[in-house]
């Protein structure tokens, strides 16, 4: 992302909230009168406004700041020139509404800006890019655990984009408060823009848009809400009932005014009320399967409109006069690896299908403004690919297609998620997401297998997963995308900070040890430039050293390695009909089919390498059927067999237990309960680990069984207002 150029006469002035930093003349307003900073304070302003939502680290305000030849206590130095800075601004380290502190990293600047710009400037071209990662299912399955948390730009990210006039500012505002780990699950404004309709774990509210002042909508025990729009009247709100595994979600309409929900499908997940309000438009399936649907705002006449296998969807938004539906599309593998990203119009009967956009970046968020423009939602670029920001492109409905390059409108940190807008379409309200998974450890007590004291490994910014242990037991190795691409550390439990094993340029996928424990094996994705577009597994010392190349494959989605005395290890890997296994060299890259993979294919499943190497455990990805299954196939006798977890659903990742006598597994009960389980090879579960407000993530044990490092995310989510959309 570029620097604001300060020598260029149209970025002399920035403004933030009711500030106006003059960059050229060094001199700060407020409300156009001249506030006095100068000095450091204003240089470190200076730094931060030219990259807005990125970190500007304390090595680069030291270098910038303070020479090399100046002695100065560059701690207290800097801590004063902050402060200084929050004092001249009304800001607070607390509570940050513009400068944001990232623990013993550097300080961001948060909030909106806007400069006089060239729109030209602030514009992307449409392509249909090759396909990669997209959130849900990116790199690896256990990646998309990570990431399916969040489900829920570009270099030009220093421009605060507004509308497609530069002249017309735009002004976020927040509208809700609510604390982390307890965030909005979704927020909607009425069509007069008065009102928004909100919900988080404890209920659905009422809030008075221009006051603040919130009252609760009754509802009955154990209904749980998430609202997806307005009726035309004002007065009704379209609802999804969260019923857990034993009872499929369902559409209703609840009545902001008080009175009984209104059931008007089962089987069925909200997606936007038509404008006039005469058709909703919903979606049906599992993971990985989901369609697009129709029907009469009365729950009449419902039919498909579109979805193939490997398909999930984000929003779906209705053209201003109702005659067309356009939805953000993930179509994934069969290896559920990677991800089809696109936007999508289509007529409301399934015609007249038409592409507008194809972007590994591309989000869930969706919107279709009056003016005809579709506002959607783009992750930024590394390092800050943990946030995206909204963009608008004019759409021709008459001809469905494009109209004009897309625009950039907001700029500034966190995932901007659930778009939903007034009907004049001059307010517009978002969530802004912010869910990281951090890596724990726990001791194992090996007569009960269950854990205790899980002490946190990392708390760093970032997406930190863990993948092997040391064979000593003392060090966890584990990814981290806090230097931009994903990279792979090593931490012992007692160590402050982590020590870095590989780097570069390039993401990687997962990690593992190879047999004898004295290699980490990796996988790393595809290169940009390389047009084979193929992963390349790796192998390096367990003390660092020079890696050296594996095996180069298309798709590899998972592997593992069986302990001494076995020397199995097995990845697969995605092909056009399913899923391909092999048995390989974990020195040579030498490989051989893996016999009954005819069996073994399917979409989304987890799998899991037994430490003997005799047998592969199964399970099917977040699937909501309950009972869960686990399938165990044993590799010498080709025999399989069934675990039923009994009052368990939607398994999202399993691992063997160093013993190999039972496997530890993250799954759901019906009423959204996230726990880790140990599950013995009968098939009984016992829940060591229990979160109603976070996602828990797989169990990795040391070698030894006497840890476990696992990760859980929680999440923060507020609504903001758009002004002058």
């Amino acid at each position: 992302m570029p620097e604001l150029p300060v020598s260029s006469p149209e970025s002399s002035h920035i403004r933030f909230g009711v500030f106006e930093a003059d960059l050229r003349a060094i001199e700060l307003r407020k409300n156009g009168r001249k506030i006095k900073l100068q000095g450091q304070p204003f240089q470190l302003l200076a730094m931060l406004l030219k990259r807005p939502g990125q970190v500007t680290t304390r090595e680069e305000l030291r270098a910038r700041l303070w020479p090399a030849d100046t002695f100065v206590d560059f701690d207290h130095g800097l801590n004063a020139a902050i402060k200084r800075l929050r004092d001249a601004l009304g800001d607070s380290a607390e509570n940050p509404r513009f400068i944001e502190t990232l623990a013993r990293r550097g300080y961001r600047f948060i909030a909106p800006i806007t400069v006089p710009v060239d729109p030209a400037i602030d514009k992307m071209s449409v392509s249909e890019k090759t396909i990669s990662d997209h959130p849900l299912g990116g790199g690896h399955w256990r990646i998309a655990i990570a990431i399916l948390l969040v489900l829920l730009g570009s270099g030009a990210g220093w421009v605060a984009a507004r509308h497609f006039n530069p002249k017309v500012l735009i002004a976020e505002r927040r509208l809700t408060a609510n604390p982390p780990d307890d965030p909005i699950l979704n927020a909607v404004i009425s069509p007069d823009a008065r009102y928004l309709a909100f919900a988080d774990r404890s209920g659905l509210f009422l809030r008075v848009v221009a006051t603040g002042e919130t009252h609760s909508v009754p509802l009955p025990e154990g209904f749980i809400p998430q609202p997806t729009g307005w009726f035309p009247d004002g007065s009704h709100v379209l609802v999804t009932k969260w019923a857990g595994a034993r009872e499929p979600s369902s559409l209703w309409s609840v009545s902001v005014l008080g009175g009984a929900p209104r059931l008007l499908m089962d089987n069925a997940e909200a997606r936007s009320v038509s404008p006039d309000g005469s058709q909703i438009a919903f979606v049906r399936g599992d993971v990985l399967r989901q369609e697009v649907w129709l029907m009469s705002a009365e729950g009449e006449r419902p039919h498909r409109v579109f979805g193939e296998p490997g398909d999930m969807f984000g929003s779906v938004a209705w053209s201003p006069d109702s005659h067309l539906l356009a939805f953000v599309r993930f179509n994934y593998g069969s290896g559920f690896k990677e991800a089809q990203s696109s936007l999508w119009i289509v007529g409301p009967e399934g015609g007249s299908q038409r592409l507008i956009l194809s972007d590994s970046r591309l989000g869930e968020a969706l919107a279709w403004a009056p003016d005809g423009r579709l506002v959607y939602s783009l992750a930024e670029p590394r390092p800050n690919q943990g946030d995206s920001n909204l963009w608008a492109i004019p759409i021709d409905s008459r001809n469905v297609r494009a109209s004009g390059q897309p625009a950039r409108i907001t700029s500034g940190p966190d995932k901007k998620v659930r778009l939903s807008l007034s009907a004049n379409g001059k307010e517009l309200t978002f969530l802004r997401w912010r869910g990281e998974p951090h890596i724990y450890v726990a001791d194992v007590n090996a007569a009960s297998d269950r854990i205790t004291s899980p002490q946190p490994l990392s708390l760093d910014e970032g997406r930190n997963l863990p993948f092997a242990w040391t064979p000593d037991g003392k060090s966890v190795f584990f990814s981290s995308d806090r230097d931009g691409p994903s990279h792979i550390f090593r931490q012992a439990v007692d160590q402050a900070a982590p020590d870095l094993i590989v780097g570069g340029p390039d993401s990687v996928q997962l990690a593992r040890l190879n047999p004898d424990g004295s290699e980490l094996l990796y996988v790393l994705a595809p290169a940009v430039d390389d047009p084979s577009h193929l992963s390349r597994m790796m192998r390096i010392p367990i003390s660092g050293g020079t890696p050296q190349l594996v095996l180069r494959e298309s798709q590899i989605t998972n592997f593992q390695c069986a302990r001494l005395p076995s020397k199995t290890c097995i990845f697969n890997r995605s092909i056009s009909n399913g899923v391909s296994y092999f048995i390989f060299d974990p020195a040579t890259g030498k490989q051989k089919p893996l016999t009954d993979s005819e069996r073994l294919a399917g979409r989304g499943h987890n799998w899991a390498l037994s430490p003997d190497g005799s047998m592969i455990a199964f399970a099917e990805w977040r699937r909501r059927k309950i009972p869960a299954e686990i399938q165990l196939l044993d590799l010498n006798s080709g025999a399989w067999r069934s675990l039923s977890l009994q009052d368990w659903a939607g398994v999202s990742s399993l691992d063997w237990a160093a013993d190999g006598r039972s496997l530890w597994v993250s799954a759901a009960n019906p009423t959204g309960l996230e726990a880790l389980l140990n599950v013995d090879l009968h098939g009984h579960a016992k829940s060591v680990l229990q979160e109603m407000r976070k996602d828990v993530g797989w169990a990795i044990p040391s070698l030894d069984g006497r840890r476990i490092a696992f990760w859980e995310a929680g999440g923060s989510a507020n609504a903001w207002l758009l002004e002058g959309f």
